[in-house]
């Protein structure tokens, strides 16, 4: 069964949560209360993938100012005025990976940049996934935002034109 993409809900915390914990060593997950906010804040942009039914993916995001990181466990600040889609997180359980979920859910996300009118896409790699960023366009960029501190030792902010 092919995967499919569909706007998250707040329903969907739950098996954000249970990916979350799949995915992230414990000091990169996040509360539950600050995931809720963030599927409230952003839930026009935020995403999930599924897999013969079943939710096996995320992908958060919210529209921002280029440059600015949200700390690590801290809810999202949509900008009034942005420029920019920032991806927050992008996860795939093991059952859904090599079925090209990661690069839907990012290519649904930038197609939803560019209607926006949003001049950028940033996010922060992290557990050396700089490589899958890489091959989707994506390329190293320098921010002084105090945010991108929050994260581990090696994260690293990056940036690319939506379409």
């Amino acid at each position: 069964m092919p995967i499919s993409l569909r706007p998250m809900l707040p329903t969907d915390l739950e098996a954000a949560l249970r990916i979350q914990a799949a995915c992230y060593p414990a000091a990169m997950q996040e509360p539950a209360a600050v995931v809720a906010s963030r599927i409230a804040a952003a839930h026009g942009t935020c995403l999930v993938g599924l897999h013969e039914g079943v939710v096996c993916g995320y992908l958060f995001t919210y529209q921002s100012r280029l440059g600015l990181v949200t700390d690590l466990n801290a809810p999202f600040a949509v900008s009034d005025q942005p420029d920019t889609l920032y991806l927050h997180d992008l996860a795939i359980e093991a059952c859904a990976l090599g079925r090209g979920m990661g690069r839907a859910l990012v290519d649904d996300a930038l197609r939803r940049a560019h209607t926006l009118g949003l001049a950028h896409a940033a996010l922060v790699s992290v557990q050396d996934s700089e490589r899958f960023w890489h091959a989707l366009g994506w390329r190293a960029a320098s921010t002084q935002c105090a945010g991108l501190q929050t994260y581990p030792p090696g994260a690293l902010y990056m940036v690319r034109t939506p379409a």
